[in-house]
């Protein structure tokens, strides 16, 4: 049985180099998303198409919004809270590995208010990539050896948390302690096979009110929502070949979006990439919980 679905269309031709981290705001109506490369983050009105973006002064990995106003972020230099203008508040953290090689790439409030992140191995070759949670008693890693930390989403009962190892080709799972912040159990989810023709692998992610997990194939044109057990449910195509992570949006959270990083050498008939794509889903997704500095 195939298991194509409908396909994704531009919804904003923003040209990023490494469009990142997609997090809706339900208060104001607007999807915060970032270049990671490019040091911008964006904010945009679907319904009133307006764009207004803000410049960093460093690769911003991911970011998501905070109680009380601003937003968190992860960044080269470490975890930092952010004023709505994207400027740099306050540093939470730092990043524990060496900033040549290293930054913090993709990330995930948990249900209690704790903000998770991961790194990646530039070098892409010694795998000393991290997954951290980030809170008011500071940085705790909670697991290692990771080329690209990845895919953070948390089940809806958030008591699993998924993570993947983006080069690896694989999605893993954990057992969560929402009151705790601890992660335990790490076993695989999900191992996608790569081809001559197909590299697509796991890169951002995100799970639906059905528990379901989107996760955005990297050099595979391609969106894939698998169930709770790992099986394929349906893949949704993209006409660039980098999306990199979907995030539910839209007054009734029905509406997919992803982003997407430009393609030095696309193949013939796809186009560059690097703009932001939606699709209308049947299913909801989740709201996000807000970063608690304090908690």
């Amino acid at each position: 049985m195939s298991t194509q679905g409908a396909a994704f269309t531009l919804a904003l031709d923003v040209d990023c180099t490494l469009g990142e981290s997609p997090v809706w705001v339900p208060e104001r109506g607007v999807l915060i998303f970032v270049d990671i490369s490019g040091r911008k983050l964006y904010r945009f009105d679907p319904l009133s198409r307006q764009l207004a973006q803000a410049g960093v002064d460093e690769d911003i990995g991911c970011v998501a919004v905070a109680r009380g106003g601003g937003y968190v972020a992860g960044m080269r230099s470490g975890v930092w809270l952010l004023n709505e203008s994207g400027s740099k508040r306050r540093k939470l953290v730092s990043n524990p590995e060496d900033l040549a090689s290293s930054r913090f790439n993709d990330g995930r409030v948990d249900p209690a208010g704790r903000y998770l992140s991961a790194t990646l191995d530039e070098s892409k070759k010694i795998g000393n990539a991290g997954l951290y949670r980030c809170d008011a008693r500071g940085l705790a890693k909670l697991d290692q050896g990771f080329m690209t930390g990845n895919g953070l989403a948390f089940a809806p009962d958030g008591r699993t948390l998924y993570f993947s190892d983006t080069p690896r080709f694989v999605i893993y799972r954990f057992d969560y302690d929402p009151a705790t912040g601890e992660a335990a159990n790490r076993r695989e989810f999900v191992r996608l096979e790569p081809t001559a023709t197909d590299r697509g692998r796991p890169d951002g992610a995100a799970v639906d009110a059905e528990g379901c997990y989107w996760s955005s194939l990297y050099e595979g044109s391609r969106v894939a929502r698998f169930d709770p057990s790992g099986k394929l449910l349906s893949t949704h195509a993209l006409p660039v070949r980098c999306p990199t992570m979907p995030a539910f949006g839209g007054a009734d959270l029905k509406t997919l979006f992803v982003t997407t990083a430009r393609d030095k050498n696309p193949p013939p008939g796809v186009g560059a990439g690097g703009g932001l794509y939606s699709l209308r889903v049947a299913v909801p997704g989740l709201p996000n919980p807000l970063f608690n500095p304090q908690l």
